[in-house]
């Protein structure tokens, strides 16, 4: 399994923030390079859905949080230093119990 990543170098941070579910979700954009982004962001205490246009791997940095992909019955929880993916043009439900869920959001293909 790769190690996620601590910093990220060389990339352009947009300091406008994403800001849903009231602010109970938040993150900030970092574009690199060749073209690709990344969000990294926190996820209050709280049950949210999102949905996806792109492919997403998240990367958990801290906290916990359980996780529904659409179309699945089962739910996964994820601590710091798993991953899920989520394919495009779909979804997931995702809760944090306690405390903060901290993530890196890679947009794939």
């Amino acid at each position: 399994m790769a190690t996620i990543p601590t910093e990220f170098r060389g990339v352009t941070a947009l300091t406008k923030a994403n800001v849903y579910f009231d602010g109970k979700v938040v993150s900030h954009s970092l574009l690199f390079a060749d073209g690709s982004k990344k969000t990294l962001g926190l996820i209050y205490p709280g049950q949210y859905h999102f949905g996806t246009e792109k492919a997403e791997r998240m990367e958990l940095t801290a906290g916990a949080c359980v996780v529904k992909l659409d179309g699945q019955s089962v739910t996964t929880t994820y601590t710091a230093g798993q991953t899920f993916d989520v394919p495009a043009k779909s979804g997931f439900d995702i809760e944090v119990t306690s405390g903060l869920c901290e993530y890196i959001c890679s947009f794939l293909g």
